[in-house]
């Protein structure tokens, strides 16, 4: 009895040791995974950045008004209202996302899914606003002038990543339900987060730059 006893009493030490050894990989892991993506969202900046200055370069040299006189008329403002309500949809998303990670984190499994599909849909709800917009924009083509050309690159890469992000959150979601991540180990889902506040930040840059400046 003494023997089995000893013997369940190493199974358990021994199993013990063996998950506080993957903590601490996973651990050290987490930490050089956060930092590489952390990199990555500082390059996204960079790029960001770039097109950025570009514009404010081509609007306060190039052209004497702005928006710029094209065929003899000067193009038409955005639609500013257009624009406030899809940005708060996507600042929506943002808060759902926040709420979504500290459901998870404390085991609130169906706020956290509600959360998250939230987040979904509102990325979703904002790729269907930008592309009416797009459609329903009276400042020419990409190709058309510069201020179409800055409209559409600029507020095109952002679109661009929210898809992906969308796409991301999607994934994120899947794997969650498949048991990928626990509520100690989910670096999966803080990325998920940080991408998506990034670009609820960039958003912000864009929509003083081509709506209120």
């Amino acid at each position: 009895m003494s023997v089995s006893v000893a013997k369940q009493g190493y199974k358990l030490g021994h199993g013990h040791d063996e998950h506080d050894h993957e903590q601490v990989i996973y651990e050290e892991t987490r930490d050089m995974r956060l930092l590489g993506f952390v990199l990555f969202l500082c390059s996204d900046v960079v790029l960001f950045s770039s097109f950025i200055f570009a514009y404010i370069y081509l609007r306060t040299t190039v052209a004497p008004i702005w928006p710029p006189m094209v065929g003899g008329h000067q193009l038409p403002r955005l639609d500013t209202a257009f624009a406030a309500v899809n940005s708060v949809v996507l600042f929506g998303s943002g808060v759902t996302m926040h709420y979504a990670l500290e459901n998870w984190k404390h085991g609130t499994r169906s706020k956290y899914n509600l959360f998250m599909g939230l987040t979904i849909l509102l990325g979703a709800m904002f790729l269907g606003g930008q592309a009416y917009e797009y459609a329903h924009a009276q400042i020419g083509g990409w190709a058309g002038n510069t201020f179409g050309a800055s409209f559409f690159t600029l507020t095109g890469m952002h679109g661009f990543h929210v898809f992906v992000g969308v796409i991301f959150l999607a994934v994120l979601w899947w794997q969650s339900s498949r048991a990928v991540y626990d509520h100690e180990r989910f670096f999966g889902l803080t990325a998920g987060t940080l991408y998506w506040h990034f670009v609820d930040v960039i958003w912000v840059a864009l929509f003083f730059l081509f709506y209120l400046w």
